[in-house]
C-alpha cells in the first residue's frame, strides 16, 4: 500500500470571489455567519474564529480533530470549530484546495441541514486555478478500517467514489445503500441536497448535552417513532444514506489533499470516517516504494537512547517541520514483559508515550543546527488517552505532528496505532537544550 502524489498533478484551485452565508448553528443553536474567502496556493482550508479575541485560526486537518460523536469538531474547546463536514464536503467535491472560512460563532450555519447551499454559493463565486500542483493521494492497494459497527473498505479507483450502506430500526429508513462519484456535477445534483436527520425522541437527551439546539423542521428530517414529522417531505427516497455520504466526504477532506479511491462504508460514523482519513493521510507521505525513511542504525545518530530504552526501530514517513511516522516492532523478548505481566503481557502505557516522544524528538532535532550537541527534554504531557492494549507481535506506529514551534520549545500531537486502530494519543511539550 502506498500513496504517490505524482500520479496525478492537476493545478490547485480556490474560489474566485468571496461569499457569505448566514443562519443558525445546527448544534449550538446560536447565530452563525460564515464568509468564505480565496486563499493563496498551499494554504489549505483554514477556519478563522472572528468572534474570539486574537481571531485564532484552525486548519482543516485530521490531526486537529477533537470531537467525532454527533459532529466533527476541530481544535481546542475554547476556540473550536464545529459541524464542519457539510461545508468541507462541498469544497472537496468542487476540488477547492485553498480557502479561508471566517466564522462568527463556533460553527458554519446549518442552512437546510445539507450541503446544497454551500455548493450553490461556490458555483456563484466561481473557481480559479493556481500555479501550484495539487496534492493527490492515490490508493494503490486495498485496505480496510473497522470501528465498532462501522466498517470501511478503501480500494484503487480511477477517480473518487463513495458508497455507503446504513441500517436503522425505523420503518422509514430500514436498509439503504447509495453510491456516487465525488465530482461537482454529480455531488451537487444527487448528494448535496440530502439533509441531516434524527428521531424526535432523541431531542431531550441531545439538548441536555448541548447538541442539536438549532435543529428544527427547516434543517432536519424529524422522525417520529413510526414515520416522518408532519409537513416534511423527502427529497430522495434514500435521503438518509445520501446524507451519510456528505459526512464521509466532508470528514475525509481533512486529509488535506485530493483523493483517488473508492471508499465503501457500512454503517459509517464520524469517528470511523476520521479513522479512514488518518489512514489516507499516512499514505500521502509514505515513500511510493514502501522503503523506510530512516533505519535503526541512523536513528542512533540522532537519539541518545539505547537498548533497552530505544522505542523506535525505523522512520517510515517524514515531512520536515511538520510530521513524522515511526515504527516499533513489539516482540515477546522485550524486557518489560517479564514483569508486565508474566501471564498476560501488555506493553506499559508509559512506554508507548515514550515511543511517541522519541519519534517526536527526531522531528524536532531536524529543526535545530548542530543536532549532535543537543538533546530533547519533554516538559509536559496532556490529553493522554489509552484506547487499546499493545501485545507482543504488534507493529506499533507513532504518528507525530508539530503543532507549534517557538524558540526551542515545541508542542506535538501524537497518535499510536496498531493495524490502523488507535491505541494511544497525547499532546506533548518539549524543549531542545544543550547536552
Amino acid at each position: 500500500m502506498s500513496g504517490d502524489p505524482s500520479v496525478e498533478a492537476p493545478k490547485q484551485q480556490t474560489i474566485k470571489t468571496p461569499f457569505t452565508l448566514e443562519g443558525t448553528g445546527l448544534h449550538s443553536g446560536q447565530e452563525a455567519f460564515a464568509e468564505v474567502r480565496p486563499a493563496e496556493a498551499d494554504t489549505g482550508i483554514l477556519f478563522r474564529r472572528s468572534d474570539i479575541r486574537g481571531e485564532p485560526v484552525i486548519k482543516a486537518d485530521v490531526e486537529l480533530v477533537s470531537g467525532v460523536e454527533w459532529e466533527t469538531v476541530l481544535g481546542p474547546d475554547d476556540s473550536c470549530v464545529r459541524t464542519v463536514e457539510h461545508l468541507l464536503a462541498a469544497l472537496a467535491a468542487h476540488r477547492i484546495d485553498n480557502a479561508e472560512v471566517v466564522l462568527r460563532g463556533s460553527e458554519p450555519p446549518a442552512r437546510d441541514g445539507s450541503s446544497a447551499d454551500w455548493c450553490a454559493a461556490i458555483e456563484r463565486a466561481g473557481i480559479v486555478e493556481q500555479d501550484s500542483a495539487a496534492a493527490v493521494v492515490e490508493v494503490l492497494e486495498a485496505f480496510s478500517v473497522e470501528d465498532g459497527a462501522s466498517r470501511y473498505s478503501v480500494s484503487p479507483y480511477d477517480g473518487y467514489r463513495v458508497s455507503a450502506g446504513i441500517e436503522f430500526d425505523h420503518p422509514v429508513i430500514r436498509r439503504q445503500f447509495a453510491s456516487a462519484e465525488i465530482e461537482a456535477g454529480t455531488f451537487c445534483k444527487d448528494v448535496a441536497p440530502a439533509r441531516t436527520f434524527g428521531l424526535q425522541s432523541w431531542a431531550k437527551a441531545l439538548h441536555a448535552r448541548g447538541l442539536a439546539l438549532g435543529a428544527d423542521f427547516e434543517n432536519t428530517i424529524a422522525l417520529t417513532d413510526d414515520g416522518i414529522a408532519e409537513g416534511i417531505e423527502l427529497r430522495f427516497p434514500d435521503e438518509f444514506v445520501r446524507h451519510k455520504i456528505i459526512d464521509i466526504v466532508g470528514d475525509i477532506a481533512l486529509v488535506g489533499c485530493r483523493i483517488r479511491a473508492h471508499v465503501v462504508a457500512e454503517r459509517p460514523s464520524h469517528r470511523g470516517n476520521v479513522m479512514v482519513a488518518r489512514r489516507l493521510r499516512r499514505m500521502r507521505f509514505r515513500p511510493a516504494d514502501g522503503t523506510p525513511v530512516l533505519e535503526a542504525e541512523r536513528i542512533f545518530d540522532f537519539l541518545p537512547h539505547r537498548y533497552p530504552f530505544l522505542m523506535v526501530d525505523r522512520i517510515l514517513e517524514f515531512e520536515p517541520g511538520r510530521r513524522i511516522v515511526g515504527l516499533k516492532n513489539v516482540t515477546i523478548n522485550e524486557p518489560f514483559f517479564n514483569g508486565h505481566f508474566p501471564s498476560h503481557p501488555i506493553m506499559p502505557g508509559v512506554l508507548i508515550v515514550e515511543g511517541m516522544a522519541q519519534t517526536g524528538g527526531l522531528l524536532l532535532m531536524n529543526e535545530v543546527p548542530d543536532a549532535s550537541t543537543k538533546v530533547v527534554y519533554f516538559m509536559s504531557m496532556n490529553d493522554v488517552k489509552f484506547r487499546r492494549p499493545v501485545h507482543p507481535g504488534d507493529q506499533l506506529q507513532f504518528e507525530m505532528e508539530m503543532l507549534q514551534y517557538r524558540g526551542r520549545v515545541c508542542r506535538l500531537r501524537g497518535v499510536g496505532t496498531v493495524k490502523g486502530q488507535i491505541v494511544a494519543e497525547a499532546t506533548l511539550m518539549a524543549q531542545v537544550v544543550d547536552r
